[in-house]
């Protein structure tokens, strides 16, 4: 069963529009949603939360329509925002008091158990703690009440180098359960590229591309060539480009170029930034 369906979905604003989005995320997998800021990830996480409502499109939660899901598969989703809605005056104990209340398999001891890991205060309260302290909480809570799917969004944001490891490390362990997913976004593509089995982007509201990671390896590479030799290649190999006095470094699609052609391997941040620019 896929964990996650978009198909088709749409949100208009009078300067945005989220445009005919279709993605699939398997179960026991990650997907990481890449686009800079304002390229529709948060708009795309508040439809599948259903905190605003589509235009159009379908989006399915474990084979449910997201709109008409039961109580228990929203318990099955834990979520870390930018902004995590947790008020202000309270500490780590109360905080558990609270969510012991929401969810029906709130776990206290893992909840306690990955604060200390995470070296976060329990007796300090939630309006004192640094943005990156704030991000620590909001994904213990997400862990803490036996989720299945994982949404977030701009997790990784003001987390130093340490603790980001840290986040990396238990989301990975997360989905050691088969049918544990994440759905991921960020404008960091760097904290994703080592994390997630699958890769969506997303540029002004359209998806530019969704596959596997490994495919995207397999399929994409980059050749540093004369612009005389960038000529000569058949124009269907040629994603994006950039050009200098000194040459020019051209992503190509590796099954479009002559056999036996030099060609180096591409990292993910540098496939989006050349296919958001193209021909330029």
């Amino acid at each position: 069963m896929n964990a996650l369906e978009l198909i088709d979905v749409t949100k208009e604003y009078k300067d945005f529009t989220l445009d005919h989005l279709s993605l699939t995320l398997p179960a026991g997998c990650i997907m990481g949603l890449i686009g800079e800021n304002g390229a529709g990830k948060s708009t795309t996480i508040k439809l599948i939360l259903g905190m605003i409502h589509k235009n159009e499109g379908t989006i399915r939660i474990y084979g449910k329509d997201a709109g008409e899901a039961s109580t228990l598969v929203k318990e099955d989703i834990g979520v870390v925002m930018d902004d995590n809605g947790i008020p202000a005056a309270l500490d780590g104990k109360k905080i558990d008091k609270v969510m012991k209340r929401i969810y029906k398999n709130w776990n206290s001891g893992y909840f306690m158990e990955l604060l200390q890991k995470m070296s976060v205060p329990v007796n300090k309260k939630y309006g004192d703690f640094s943005r990156g302290m704030k991000m620590k909480m909001g994904i213990a809570i997400a862990l803490s009440h036996d989720p299945k799917l994982l949404i977030l969004d701009e997790a990784t944001n003001g987390l130093d180098p340490v603790a980001k490891e840290e986040v990396l490390e238990m989301l990975f362990d997360f989905t050691r359960e088969e049918d544990h997913s994440i759905l991921i976004s960020s404008h960091i593509v760097s904290d994703l590229e080592k994390l997630c089995d699958y890769i969506a982007f997303l540029h002004k509201g359209k998806l530019l591309l969704m596959e596997e990671k490994d495919k995207l390896f397999e399929e994409y590479g980059v050749m540093h060539i004369s612009r005389d030799q960038m000529e000569t290649l058949d124009p269907k190999a040629i994603i994006g480009k950039r050009v200098s006095s000194y040459g020019a470094e051209v992503l190509i699609k590796r099954n479009e170029v002559p056999t036996g052609s030099e060609i180096s391997p591409i990292n993910i941040e540098d496939l989006f930034v050349f296919m958001v620019k193209g021909g330029n």
